[in-house]
């Protein structure tokens, strides 16, 4: 079979541990015999992050801006286990939090539906897209240990040379902590505009959710700016559309989500969308099956798995012992980044294989084959647990029938 040709390369961000092995045989197994791959290649591994002082996080970011699009690995945060155990310099920052930053990108999560996994919300019919707002808040804090008996405030310095400054508490009976949040109207703005774009994309309704009630200037800046954009920008094109949007409080959008169907794009905050994303994954069935893309307004896209470096399997794999590891999420990044960069490159062919590689992935689950995650939660008669590399195998062999 000849090769698909590529136009452009996309950049590719490798990772830690158990998802290293697996990109190795995604690509060996899914992608190089049917494409001629072109990437620009940069090693997010945590090894080669510390040897580099976290730069390469950064040129992997610069170069996602030059080409347009980047398919990421899963990589380790440090904490200070991590530190000692891979003897690191420091605790580095989340490389997705040092990209997100970069690329000033939404992060859009949703899960892979197949037949077989049934959500454990009997209601959730179709699939739930989480939109995460992928700047500031506590990823990009600042914490002070206080002192029995300090004073914390709030100090601004404003460009007229005037000081605005507010107390945060008294230290006056016990230590404790504070904690600095900040975030930007053009980040927050650059947020809105990519969920309503990607609304009329997908043609589905936006939730927005924060809690104004108790923010009454940070969370109510972001429903401001929501609505502002939403009235000036957006409306006359969401109802020519037939969606809607709608904002309420985030303890009343996490009430309402359980009682949906699905179908709709939920906007959250950062902290929120990382929490609420997990969730909404594990209530499908895996967190291995969601898609994850990062969209910057400015057109530049980003994807990865939704999950982490899979530590346990990696541990196993070490000691020589067989892994089942779902590795779909991943499979998807792939497909994703090469079905964008094909769109972009105006390469049907490619977009093509992108298609048949998710359509190959998910038949082969519903024909009962499947890692050891899947296979404890299908309600499949018939099944069979297979190791990371058959799985991949046995994808392989229905893409490759698909595609000739």
């Amino acid at each position: 079979m000849e090769r698909i040709q590529m136009a452009t390369p996309l950049v590719e961000m490798d990772g830690d541990e158990m998802t290293r092995i697996l990109w190795k045989m995604i690509k060996q197994e899914l992608i190089i015999p049917f494409v001629d791959l072109k990437t620009e290649y940069y090693d997010l591994g945590v090894e080669h992050r510390d040897a580099t002082d976290d730069l390469v996080t950064v040129d992997a970011a610069e170069a996602t801006k030059k080409y347009g699009v980047a398919v990421k690995c899963a990589t380790i945060t440090p904490n200070a286990a991590r530190k000692e155990e891979y003897n690191l310099k420091q605790i580095w920052k989340s490389p997705n939090g040092t990209i997100r930053a970069i690329l000033d990108g939404t992060v859009f999560r949703a899960p892979i539906l197949v037949k077989g996994i049934v959500p454990y919300i009997p209601t959730w019919t179709k699939p739930i897209t989480i939109a995460r707002h992928a700047y500031g808040d506590v990823y990009k804090n600042v914490e002070i240990s206080a002192k029995k008996g300090a004073k914390c405030y709030l100090t601004c310095e404003n460009p007229d040379g005037t000081t605005s400054r507010e107390l945060i508490y008294n230290f006056s009976d016990s230590d404790g902590i504070i904690q600095g949040m900040h975030n930007k109207d053009t980040s927050i703005a650059s947020f809105a505009r990519c969920c309503f774009n990607f609304a009329l994309d997908t043609k589905q309704d936006v939730w927005f959710a924060a809690k104004d009630t108790i923010s009454k200037k940070y969370d109510q800046r972001f429903q401001c700016i929501f609505n502002e954009i939403f009235e000036k920008e957006y409306k006359a094109s969401f109802e020519k559309a037939g969606i809607s949007y709608f904002y309420t409080l985030i303890d009343d959008a996490v009430a309402r989500v359980i009682r949906s169907e699905g179908g709709y794009i939920w906007a959250c905050k950062n902290y929120d969308g990382d929490v609420m994303s997990d969730m909404v994954a594990t209530a499908y069935g895996s967190l291995a099956m969601m898609t994850s893309v990062l969209v910057s307004p400015d057109g530049n896209y980003e994807y990865e798995a939704a999950h982490g470096t899979v530590q346990r399997h990696y541990y196993k794999y070490l000691k020589g012992e067989e892994t089942s590891t779902n590795s779909v999420a991943t499979i998807f990044a792939w497909s994703g980044a090469l079905r964008k960069r094909g769109e972009l490159d105006k390469l049907p062919a490619l977009v093509h294989y992108a298609d048949m590689l998710e359509k190959a992935t998910i038949d082969t689950i519903e024909g009962g084959i499947m890692t050891g995650d899947l296979y404890t939660m299908s309600t499949l008669e018939n099944k069979q647990k297979v190791n990371s590399e058959d799985f991949l195998k046995a994808i392989a062999k229905k893409l490759a029938a698909y595609l000739a």
